[in-house]
C-alpha cells in the first residue's frame, strides 16, 4: 500500500467516526433534519429488535421525531467500533460496513429532571449493537443502512411502571 492509499484510509476512517457519532448526537439533541441527512438516497434503517419498525430513512425519521418524545434525556454511547471496507463497482472502498455497540440511558418524559431524579440516573436504559452499512457518495459518507440489534433494557422506578 502506498502512502496516498494509507492516508485516504486513514480520511476514510475518520470521515466514518464523525458521521457515526453524527449520527448518536442527532438522535441525542432530536435534530431530525440532521439525522435525516446522514443518509444516502436509499437509506433505510430497522429498529424492529428495539421495538421500533423498520422504513426509509423518511419513514424512520418521523418516527423517531414522535417516539423520541417520550425520551426527552437521552444520551448514545457508542464504542467498540470495527469498521471493514467493501466494494462497489469493483472500486475497493467505496462501501464500508460498521458494528459498534451502544449504551444508551434516557429518562422518561414526566419523571423528572435529570438533576431532580435521585442521584440524578435515568430511569430507562438499553443496550447492544449497531451494524451500519455505508456508502461513498458525492456528498462523502452517508448511512445505506442501520440496523439496531438491542440486546438488553432496564426500566426502573414509577416512571417505568407508568410507561408500560
Amino acid at each position: 500500500m502506498t502512502q496516498r492509499v494509507e492516508l485516504a484510509t486513514v480520511m476514510d476512517r475518520l470521515a466514518i467516526e464523525e458521521l457515526i457519532t453524527d449520527y448518536a448526537v442527532s438522535v441525542d439533541d432530536g435534530d431530525w433534519t440532521a439525522y435525516r441527512g446522514l443518509f444516502g438516497p436509499d437509506g433505510r434503517a430497522d429498529y424492529r429488535r428495539a421495538g421500533g419498525i423498520e422504513g426509509s430513512a423518511a419513514e424512520i425519521t418521523e418516527w423517531l421525531t414522535r417516539t423520541m418524545e417520550l425520551f426527552p434525556m437521552r444520551q448514545h454511547l457508542i464504542v467498540n467500533r470495527r469498521l471493514r471496507f467493501g466494494r462497489l463497482d469493483n472500486d475497493t472502498g467505496d462501501t464500508a460496513d460498521v458494528q459498534a455497540d451502544y449504551i444508551n440511558p434516557m429518562r422518561f418524559a414526566g419523571a423528572g429532571t435529570a438533576s431532580d431524579a435521585p442521584s440524578g440516573a435515568p430511569d430507562f436504559v438499553c443496550g447492544g449493537r449497531y451494524a451500519f452499512a455505508l456508502v461513498r457518495t458525492h456528498a462523502g459518507w452517508r448511512l445505506h443502512g442501520v440496523t439496531v440489534h438491542e440486546k438488553w433494557r432496564r426500566t426502573e422506578g414509577a416512571a417505568a411502571a407508568t410507561a408500560s
